[in-house]
C-alpha cells in the first residue's frame, strides 16, 4: 500500500462569471494554437490584472482605466480569448465560508509515463481544485478543499491510495492563505498616445 505522511486549511480559486458585455469564453480544453502567441503590450496586461481581479468588470469600466475606447478594450479583451491568454472567468472563493474548511496540497508520486491516467483519475476528486505534473522529488501536485479533516483523510487513504499508478502521497494541510491578487488598487495607467478611436 502506498505510504502517505502527513504535514502541518484556506481558499482558492472557483467558478463562472464573465465580463459584461465580453463576448463568451469557449468552454472545454483551450484548443492548441497552431501560431505563436502574439506579444502582450502593457495595455493588455493592465486590462488582464483587472479582469483578474474582478472578473464582472463591465466594458466600459475596463476600458476607461487602462485609457482606452470601449471598442478598443473589447477588441483586446477579444483577442486575450481567441488566443487563449484568457480561459476564462472565474470567482475566488472563500473555501471556510463556504463549508470547505479543510483544505491541503497533496504531492504524488507516480508511476512513470502514467500521468495522463493519473490526471483524469484525480479530476473526479470531490474538492480537486488544482493538478499539476512537476519535476522534483514528486510527480504531481493536488490542491484539495474538504469539508473537514476527515473527509480529507478518506480522500486521501481511500480514494488517491486506491489509483494503481499511485506509489506514495504526502499531505501538506494549508493553516492559511494570502490572496496575492490586489482588488484594492487599480494597475498603474499605460502611457499611449491619443485613442483614434473615440467610441
Amino acid at each position: 500500500m502506498p505510504d502517505e505522511q502527513m504535514a502541518g486549511a484556506g481558499s482558492a480559486p472557483a467558478v463562472a462569471g464573465g465580463v459584461a458585455g465580453a463576448p463568451p469564453v469557449p468552454s472545454g480544453p483551450p484548443a492548441t494554437a497552431a501560431a505563436p502567441p502574439r506579444p502582450l503590450d502593457s495595455i493588455d496586461r493592465s486590462i488582464m490584472r483587472l479582469l483578474q481581479a474582478d472578473g464582472r468588470a463591465s466594458i466600459r469600466s475596463v476600458a476607461e482605466q487602462v485609457h482606452v475606447s470601449r471598442a478598443n478594450a473589447y477588441a483586446r479583451i477579444n483577442r486575450l480569448i481567441d488566443d487563449g491568454v484568457i480561459r476564462g472567468f472565474t470567482a475566488r472563493v472563500d473555501h471556510e465560508r463556504a463549508g470547505q474548511g479543510a483544505s491541503a496540497y497533496i504531492t504524488l508520486k507516480i508511476v512513470q509515463n502514467s500521468w495522463r491516467t493519473v490526471r483524469e483519475q484525480l479530476r473526479e476528486l470531490p474538492g480537486a481544485a488544482h493538478i499539476a505534473l512537476v519535476s522534483g522529488d514528486f510527480d504531481v501536485l493536488l490542491l484539495v478543499h474538504t469539508p473537514d479533516n476527515r473527509t480529507l483523510r478518506e480522500l486521501v487513504l481511500t480514494r488517491l491510495q486506491s489509483i494503481p499508478e499511485v506509489l506514495s502521497t504526502r499531505t501538506l494541510l494549508v493553516f492559511e492563505e494570502t490572496d496575492l491578487l490586489d482588488t484594492g488598487t487599480p494597475p498603474p495607467a499605460p502611457t499611449l498616445p491619443d485613442d483614434p478611436d473615440p467610441a
